[in-house]
């Protein structure tokens, strides 16, 4: 098969840092066939950068353009733009989340279903290969006893300080309050709610960060029966998940006066404990971290090792997933349907608040 020409919708940060730049170093797998952006200058400039003839503001018009997929790497819901392009037979990888509700995840699922063709959400997370490594060596820890998730997130731009970005271009105001107030409808749907402080915990928090370990866990231990508490205040978030007689707890919390960023899952069993550590997600090839701790009952041996499974770049592995994908080979584990339970489980987690009540099965997809 020729190379995949691929249409880029969105050429900020993410797309600049990861996407483009692994684009780039799968030339032998992918053609940027296109770039949109809603400022031309930025478009223009990254189009330049990359040796791209195709250039637009408008993100139907660049579908009109002869692509075979599209990557979408815009902020807010990525419905509208995923369904479209699936209808015009495009395949398909947005970035999380995927959109703002498990109605607008149904649509998406349903018209690349429809059209056959691939719908894949980005998270880079499940395809490190320290993931894949970690995953076994929890099996083979005695009865687990918990999965405790702690999320440190601090100030990101120190991150980016090293990377020749290209800086954001002028924008037209009524395009930016048309867009906040599509974002503002589709959220208030979701939750059901425009409360500003349920509002910002469902899109800042759960959508734009927390779905990340949402996922993970959810590829580490799959469903959770049940969702039975959740805390909220200002700047930490807790989350508690019943796996029948083990638990999930996730801690997010953010640290604005360190930059010291920090993701750990540790799985804890009667024989002995691993932990996962993640890099900054702007870090593009720094090795994620596995901790494997041992011991005895009977005396007080114990040992604690640390690995370094690969320097492979998640996000450089996600694409090559679904280069495989649209060849016809492996689809990808972290499909449409897949990904829809994770926007189930953050507008549960909002009703859960709601409510102060348990929710059962929060990941369960009704209308599928």
């Amino acid at each position: 098969m020729s190379k995949i020409r691929v249409g880029v919708v969105g050429t900020g940060i993410i797309g600049q840092v990861m996407h483009l730049h692994f684009l780039r170093e799968l030339a032998d797998r992918f053609e940027i066939a296109a770039i949109c952006d809603l400022s031309i200058d930025n478009a223009r400039a990254n189009a330049e950068a990359y040796g791209v003839a195709l250039v637009y503001t408008e993100w139907r018009q660049m579908m009109a353009a002869e692509l075979d997929a599209v990557l979408v790497l815009t902020s807010g819901s990525h419905a509208p733009l995923a369904v479209e392009a699936a209808r015009r037979g495009l395949h398909v990888f947005v970035e999380k989340p995927m959109c703002f509700s498990t109605d607008e995840a149904a649509e998406m699922v349903a018209a690349a279903e429809s059209a056959g063709v691939v719908l894949m959400v980005g998270y880079p997370k499940r395809y490190d290969p320290a993931f894949a490594r970690f995953r076994e060596l929890a099996r083979d820890l005695g009865d687990v006893r918990l999965l405790r998730v702690t999320t440190t997130e601090a100030p990101w731009r120190p991150y980016l300080a090293h990377y020749p970005l290209i800086a954001p271009g002028p924008i037209k105001e009524d395009v930016l309050r048309g867009l906040r107030a599509d974002d503002a409808r589709r959220l208030t749907s979701a939750i059901g709610s425009d409360d500003p402080m349920l509002v910002h915990v469902y899109q800042n928090v759960l959508l734009d960060t927390l779905v990340h370990e949402i996922n993970t866990i959810r590829g580490l231990w799959g469903e959770p029966e049940r969702l039975e508490h959740v805390d909220y205040r200002p700047g930490a978030l807790n989350v508690l998940l019943s796996y029948g007689d083990a638990a999930a707890a996730i801690h997010w919390l953010e640290v604005p006066g360190m930059t010291r960023y920090a993701m750990e899952f540790s799985v804890t069993g009667t024989a002995g404990r691993a932990t996962l550590t993640f890099p900054s997600p702007y870090l593009r090839n720094a090795a994620t971290a596995i901790f494997l701790e041992r011991g005895s009952a009977d005396d007080v041996a114990s040992s604690s090792t640390e690995s370094i499974t690969s320097f492979e770049s998640g996000f450089k592995r996600e694409l090559e997933a679904f280069a495989t994908a649209i060849r016809g080979g492996a689809p990808v584990p972290t499909d449409g349907r897949d990904s829809a339970r994770d926007i189930a489980l953050c507008q549960s987690i909002v009703r859960c608040m709601v409510e102060r009540a348990p929710v059962d099965r929060p990941t369960e997809l009704d209308h599928f």
